[in-house]
């Protein structure tokens, strides 16, 4: 799935990176970290073990507002990486469904 990643201008990111700068600073951002869950696995966290993550990530052209940034804990923030929601889920899926002997021989033939 490496190939289809472009990464956003420079420019982009530094400024998409200065508004999740400021977006940590709001009383939104604070009342979502006080719910201490993460987005991703659902798990209940301390507010200071929650980090910023974004659904778009700011490297493939995401923004840094309300509807792009939610709570994660960083075991999931760090297994999503610069991936989409859907990469990751294609992911699990390709991982698990692994070949039975049989199909691998008729795939070769």
């Amino acid at each position: 799935m490496d190939y289809f990643f472009s990464a956003a201008p420079p420019e982009h990111q530094k400024r998409e990176k200065a508004k999740a700068r400021e977006l940590r600073q709001s009383q939104w951002w604070k009342q979502e970290l006080g719910k201490g869950l993460c987005y991703h696995c659902g798990e209940r966290f301390k507010p200071a073990d929650l980090t910023m993550d974004h659904l778009i990530p700011i490297a493939r052209g995401g923004k840094s507002n309300k509807n792009n940034c939610v709570p994660s804990c960083k075991d999931c923030n760090s297994k999503k990486g610069y991936k989409t929601r859907a990469e990751l889920a294609m992911e699990e899926l390709k991982s698990s469904s692994t070949p039975t002997p049989e199909s691998d021989d008729e795939n070769q033939e």
